[in-house]
């Protein structure tokens, strides 16, 4: 039977493979979604949007499900939120997926009337986890976070230093225990100076109720937006002094040079160019809401020894490399 079985397989893909068909693969997220008043009647204005990530007990095919907490519990009592208020549901014992939750953004943002500068993230529990997690991956789309008895990699806390975080959990919680936030405040502390903690001294796992139920969060959110970029001013005779071509571990050549009246960095073996803009003493950005900075570690007399290229996938750190000189 097994051997049949095998057969009619083989045979099902060699004849799928030599009519080629033209199918697709349709990945569904379900979710939530709760429109604020006026929306409707006004159709110039775009909305903040807010993110809620469940707990893993909500997990499943059932979206009614994730109306057992958090905001969505708030809005089927009758609360009334001044944005968009998007909750997806996660596959049962997958988790939150952040390229899936990227997409369904995208989606999102292609849908709805959404203010791309006032994008906000929060969650409970699994949801806590997947909150840090998905703000880590694409940090650049969110003008803040609110993980609630959640936590995540400490190592990775940079990636998040310009989303204004406040972090919630229970100090007597037994099944995330209080550490895995008080961590992640910690690190993300030493790149940040807007971060929060609040820890309830009484509470348990379930710190999400009284989280959620204080306005005090909707109000601190929307006073947050998308951190952007200040260019500043930048001296021709500094810039040039950071020109070179430059190296990583890994082979890769970067080159960087002056020319009207900007820097500009390009591949070694590349023609297209990209400009960079300063924004502090030795830091430069590319893009004024892209989290892609590159820092210039120099000498004494100015000149750059290296640099270092932040994105969301961490650091690379490039070497100057040394001019050789010409034998007589």
């Amino acid at each position: 039977m097994k051997r049949i079985a095998s057969l009619s397989l083989l045979l099902l893909v060699s004849v799928v493979m030599a009519q080629q068909t033209a199918q697709k693969f349709v990945l569904e997220t379900k979710y939530l979604l709760y429109l604020p008043d006026g929306y409707e009647s006004d159709t110039t204005r775009n909305w903040p949007l807010m993110i809620f990530l469940h707990g893993s007990g909500e997990s499943g095919e059932d979206v009614d499900k994730v109306k057992v907490n958090g905001p969505p519990k708030l809005i089927e009592q009758g609360k009334k939120f001044p944005m968009i208020v998007i909750s997806p549901q996660a596959p049962k014992a997958e988790g939150f997926k952040p390229e899936i939750l990227k997409k369904m953004l995208d989606d999102l943002k292609s849908k709805y009337r959404v203010d791309a500068d006032r994008v906000y993230l929060t969650g409970l529990s699994m949801g806590g986890f997947g909150t840090f997690e998905f703000a880590g991956r694409f940090p650049d789309e969110f003008a803040a976070i609110a993980p609630v008895c959640g936590g995540g990699d400490p190592t990775k806390a940079y990636r998040l230093r310009h989303i204004p975080t406040w972090i919630f959990h229970g100090a007597k919680d037994d099944v995330v225990l209080p550490i895995e936030s008080q961590r992640m405040a910690d690190s993300l502390s030493r790149f940040s100076k807007n971060v929060r903690l609040t820890m309830y001294p009484e509470a348990n796992h379930n710190s999400w109720d009284v989280t959620y139920a204080n306005d005090s969060l909707y109000s601190w959110m929307l006073q947050q937006k998308k951190f952007r970029y200040a260019g500043t001013i930048a001296d021709a005779g500094r810039l040039k002094k950071l020109q070179g071509t430059f190296r990583n571990t890994q082979g890769n050549s970067l080159v960087v040079f002056f020319a009207d009246d900007a820097l500009w960095i390009r591949g070694e073996s590349d023609e297209e160019k990209t400009e960079l803009k300063p924004f502090s003493s030795d830091g430069f950005f590319i893009v004024e809401d892209r989290f892609i900075e590159l820092y210039f570690h120099l000498d004494k007399k100015g000149k750059a020894l290296s640099f270092s290229l932040d994105d969301a996938e961490g650091r690379t750190k490039f070497t100057k490399v040394k001019n050789r000189k010409k034998s007589d």
